[in-house]
């Protein structure tokens, strides 16, 4: 059975999504490793979203509920982060409607800017990481394959994400109010990964010409000459700091990359170099402080810090630094504007059909061992009467061929009836029908099992807000 554990920027805190995003490599194979029951793990983690796809194989008649309690275990273990907070934290999906919300999700329809592009790679990623890792199943892998089909068919077939919206535009768009003119902008982009692909040519977009890129991994001079801007070495970076009209960052470091302490010695420095007329560094001398001033107050410079990155790379004491203003991924979020809901409403619509279509063909698999038992016992009782007709004379064999295709034409209803029974989520009137005609017994009954996990989960969260 396929169960969803879902933390996002819906119903959990920006603390705890940086957590748990920051120790998502180790989620996965913990996860798989903590119960027998767990046979697959595919973790999602991107910004404002942590998500742990689970594959459980429970036993007859036992409850998914411990598989489910020990998976989010593992995930507070490695997170540190207690048990009891993540589970009155967790959304729980199960079934069928997992195979929505991931279709959703790949779509950028969960996303803080509805339709935004990064998503879909994150999803993708996500499983080549747990492949790599020998977490996942081929439940997981067919649902991860349709959730990338149908992330694309959404973009090809509605006009969601058409501007290619996406935080680090939206990040931008925010930040036109303080920018008089990008192309005269000064930028200092901190990370190499594709965010900051995506962010330099967000840049160049909107006319900004002058930005130098500095990586905390020392990544900067490969990633300069493939994008022809210029490098900035450590020595450099407090100098190249305070001359940037603009900071953004957007790196994986697990530390803070600026902090009051690198713009008050950017500020230093360049003060130091100006009062003693030495030209300092090419960084210092790029440009003199753009120093600005309200009637009747000191002047004072302005300066705009994006911080994209997860966790944090940017520390929140930089605002205590004199005309610096921090925008950051949770001022981002509510500022998200309101979806476009005529596309949003179409791709909800195709992301709906494909849903449906997954759990149909899933639900004829959980019909699936009751068919063969069926069969198995059509056939057993065929073969008796055959055998009997052959000792009594048979040689021409049209005995046994009308018997083979009466046995065909009896099997032919009940099989159409299984999958439309299947379709309508109602395997178990199907099921127990088998039993109380044939005494055919199936061999499992995954829906029942779900569904009891689910009220029990729900049930111990209202206790724990009671």
């Amino acid at each position: 059975m396929l169960i969803c554990l879902t933390a996002s920027h819906k119903n959990a805190g920006f603390d705890m999504l940086e957590r748990l995003s920051a120790t998502a490599d180790a989620a996965g194979p913990r996860i798989r490793s903590g119960h027998s029951a767990v046979q697959g793990a595919v973790i999602v983690a991107t910004c404002n979203r942590f998500e742990a796809y689970l594959d459980l194989d429970a036993a007859e008649g036992e409850s998914p509920v411990p598989a489910v309690h020990e998976a989010i275990r593992s995930v507070g273990a490695v997170a540190g982060l207690e048990p009891a907070q993540l589970r009155t934290t967790f959304g729980f999906v199960h079934g069928n409607a997992v195979a929505g919300h991931l279709f959703s999700v790949a779509s950028g329809l969960e996303s803080v800017v509805v339709g935004e592009g990064e998503i879909a790679g994150q999803v993708r990623r996500s499983l080549e990481r747990a492949r790599s890792e020998g977490t996942t199943t081929p439940d997981l892998e067919r649902l991860f394959q349709r959730a990338s089909q149908i992330s694309r068919r959404v973009k090809n077939e509605t006009g969601i994400g058409n501007e290619g919206r996406s935080v680090v535009r939206l990040a931008l768009e925010l930040a036109e109010s303080r920018i008089t003119d990008w192309a005269q902008t000064r930028v200092l982009l901190v990370g190499t990964g594709r965010f900051a692909g995506a962010s330099l040519a967000a840049l160049r977009d909107r006319g900004v010409t002058d930005v130098r890129v500095f990586s905390p991994s020392g990544r900067a001079a490969k990633f300069a000459a493939n994008h022809g801007i210029e490098a900035v070495a450590l020595r450099d970076v407090a100098a190249a700091a305070v001359s940037a009209d603009v900071i953004v960052t957007c790196t994986t470091a697990e530390h803070h990359v600026v902090d009051r302490a690198l713009l008050e010695a950017g500020r230093a420095g360049l003060e130091a170099s100006a009062a003693g007329g030495a030209a300092g560094s090419p960084v210092f001398a790029a440009r003199p402080l753009g120093l600005v001033a309200e009637p009747g107050e000191a002047a004072v410079e302005r300066q705009l810090v994006i911080d994209l990155g997860l966790p944090r790379n940017v520390a929140p004491d930089v605002v205590e630094v004199p005309g610096v203003e921090l925008l950051d991924l949770e001022t981002i979020r509510i500022h998200a504007p309101l979806e476009e809901f005529g596309a949003t409403d179409a791709a909800r619509a195709i992301v709906g059909g494909a849903a449906r279509a997954f759990g149909e063909a899933r639900d004829e698999q959980d019909v699936a061992p009751a068919a063969v038992a069926l069969r198995r016992h059509v056939f057993d009782l065929l073969d008796g009467e055959i055998e009997r007709a052959r000792s009594r004379g048979d040689d021409d064999g049209r005995t046994e061929e009308a018997l083979r295709h009466m046995a065909g034409v009896l099997l032919h209803t009940p099989m159409v009836r299984s999958r439309e029974l299947a379709r309508a989520g109602e395997q178990r009137a199907w099921i127990d029908g088998l039993a109380a005609v044939f005494g055919v017994v199936a061999e499992t009954d995954a829906a029942e099992r779900v569904s009891g996990a689910r009220d029990t989960l729900r049930g111990d969260a209202r206790e724990r807000r009671a």
